[in-house]
Parts: structure tokens; sequence; C-alpha cells
């Protein structure tokens, strides 16, 4: 059994407390800007352009995140109140949902092509795993998105007063981990996949999607209450979000195919005719 009793509050200023959750949340949002910033620069993308999208990406992020934090809190705690402004919780999903949002208003204020977009998407799908995996260990010092009590030598057992365990003092799945492993084996596709030939926003697409099974496989081990089917309310998004995928990076590939086929046609009816001359 792994004992851990941290304190998740880092440090505190006048009335205002920082908790780890917090700090590697900020850390997360570097994580995803700087490798942004390479992949872009390494695929002919305007920085300027980059960091605006950027920053309507975040905050269009940020805002779904905690909405669909407190809606999800709200449902499972009828008659309950909530700061919605405290940023204590955040829903993933949220954050999935509110980037491209926020980064397709930008596009419609600027008035620039939305199918412009799916370059940065790829430039963003490569930091986007390993930003996951950095606010994980957020979620690991606080205690919080644990998984259901067990006996393997792995469990953890959060026991420190300020921990947001629901379950204190009992050895729990780690899903926490589990969920930062995942996310290195898709970082390691999306890596894999930069300097192929490939479609434009294929990336992400796969980023998005395999993220989804991951979910919603870890989410087996996870504390939640049963939503719908026997399934967690995460584990329906997931396997909705992963369908949904599925279908554009097939339709995404055979467009990609079909242009390549046109394109040695093309070359080779050239040819033909430099042939006959």
């Amino acid at each position: 059994m792994i004992v851990i009793d941290i304190d998740p509050v880092a440090f505190s200023i006048g009335d205002i407390v920082v908790r780890w959750y917090g700090v590697m949340v900020a850390l997360a949002v570097l994580t995803i800007l700087v490798l942004a910033v390479v992949e872009s620069r390494r695929m002919g993308i305007s920085e300027e352009l980059l960091y605006s999208v950027f920053l309507w990406g975040i905050v269009g992020g940020l805002v779904m995140s905690r909405v669909v934090h407190v809606v999800d809190y709200l449902a499972l705690h009828p008659g309950q109140s909530i700061d919605f402004f405290n940023f204590a919780g955040l829903g993933l999903y949220g954050g999935i949902i509110g980037a491209p949002l926020g980064a397709f208003l930008y596009t419609r204020v600027r008035r620039i092509p939305w199918s412009s977009m799916a370059r940065i998407g790829d430039a963003v799908a490569l930091g986007a795993p390993l930003a996951q995996a950095v606010g994980r260990v957020g979620c690991f010092i606080n205690g919080c998105c644990h998984g259901v009590p067990t006996a393997v030598p792995w469990a953890v057992i959060w026991d420190n007063p300020g921990s947001y365990c629901s379950l204190p003092g009992e050895p729990l799945h780690p899903t926490q981990l589990y969920f930062i492993a995942w996310n290195f084996v898709v970082f390691a596709v999306v890596f894999w996949m930069r300097k192929r030939p490939r479609p434009d926003g294929i990336s992400f697409i796969v980023y998005i999607m395999l993220y989804s099974v991951g979910d919603f496989v870890v989410r087996f081990w996870r504390t939640n209450e049963v939503f719908s089917l026997g399934l967690q309310q995460g584990q329906v998004i997931s396997l909705v979000t992963a369908l949904i995928c599925v279908p554009i990076l097939i339709m995404k590939w055979r467009s990609y195919r079909a242009a390549l086929q046109v394109e040695v046609d093309g070359t080779e009816a050239d040819q033909s005719e430099a042939n006959e001359t």
C-alpha cells in the first residue's frame, strides 16, 4: 500500500489558498502551449494566430469545464450550493468542448475560415495528452478522482485532513495514475503520427478518440454513481465522443486518399502526354 500524506494546499497568500491542483493545472496549460508553439513552428503555422486561438481556447475551456463540473455536482447533490468562481473542480470534457468552442468564436470574430483551424488542432494535439497527465498529478495530490476500494499491491491511501478523497484511510485504486499512463500512450501515438502523411486535423481527432477510449475503461475503477445502462455519466460521454470520432476519422482518410489518387492520376496523365509529344 502507498500512503499519501501530502498537504493539498501548496501555499496561501492572505485569504487566497492555492492548492497543488491549481498549480498543476497552470503547469498543464504551460505544457500544452510550449509544445503547440514548437509544433506550429515545424508546421509553418503563424505564431500570432496560434497565440490568439490558444487564448480564446483556454478561456472557453476553463469556463466550460467549470460549468460541466458545477452542473454535474448540482445534479448529484440536489439542494446544495456551490461557488461557481471557486474553480476547485473542473470537468475535463467541458474543457475539451469549450476549447474548440472558444477557438470557433475567435474565427467568427476575426472572420477566419474554420477549416484553417485543423492544422492548429494538430499542433495542440501533440501537447494535450502530456498536459492532461500533468493535470492528473494535481488530482493525485488532491485526492480527487480516485478509484474504488481494492487490495492490489499498488493501492493508495489518502489520509491528509485536507485531502478531497471521499474515502480517507481506505486503500483505493489510484485511477489518477492509470489516466497518466494512458495519456503517455496517447502522446506516443500522436507523436508517431506527426511526421507521417495525413489529412489536416486527423491528429486532433485521434487524440480525442483515444483519450475517450481510455477514459471509458479507467472509469470502471472510479467511484462514480451509475448513470445509465450500468455506465457512469463520464463513460456515456466517452462512448458517445469516441463513436462520433470514428466516422469523422474514416471520412477524412477517404477524402485524403481520394485527393491523393486524383493527384497521382493527373501526374500520370501529364507524363503520358509528355511521352507522346
